[in-house]
């Protein structure tokens, strides 16, 4: 469901750093890649759809990673008309089938259920516009 930025997480929130070797993006840059305003950048961030990583100096880096969720987001917004809480529960589900394939793609012994499973997965991507 959408955060409101005045109350504390509903659950805690993952914490994750660009490594050295991740190409970063400052807010303006990042902002043109997605076109999107600043603004609207700072409003996802705001809202707890993403964390950017942060310089000492406090200036937001955003990493492939971030590109890849804000074009979900902008794909969510703009192509499926969804609300902020309809934002929210399309990247919670993103984030569990993402957990799912991956569970699946491990699974030596499920081929036969690799195969039936694989395009409903693929399908429900791009309905959320989650696919690369």
């Amino acid at each position: 469901m959408y955060r409101d930025p005045h109350q504390l997480p509903s659950k805690p929130t993952r914490t994750v750093r660009a490594r050295a070797s991740d190409a970063l993006y400052v807010i303006s840059v990042a902002a043109r890649l997605v076109e999107l305003h600043p603004t609207t950048l700072r409003k996802y961030e705001r809202v707890g759809f993403l964390e950017p990583s942060r310089t000492p100096g406090r200036t937001r880096l955003y990493s492939h990673e971030d590109i890849r969720r804000l074009r979900q987001i902008k794909h969510l917004v703009e192509e499926r008309e969804m609300n902020l809480a309809g934002v929210q529960m399309a990247l919670d589900l993103t984030e569990l089938l993402t957990e799912i394939a991956a569970a699946i793609e491990q699974a030596p012994d499920m081929v036969s259920l690799r195969g039936r499973i694989q395009a409903p997965l693929r399908a429900a991507f791009a309905t959320l516009g989650a696919h690369d």
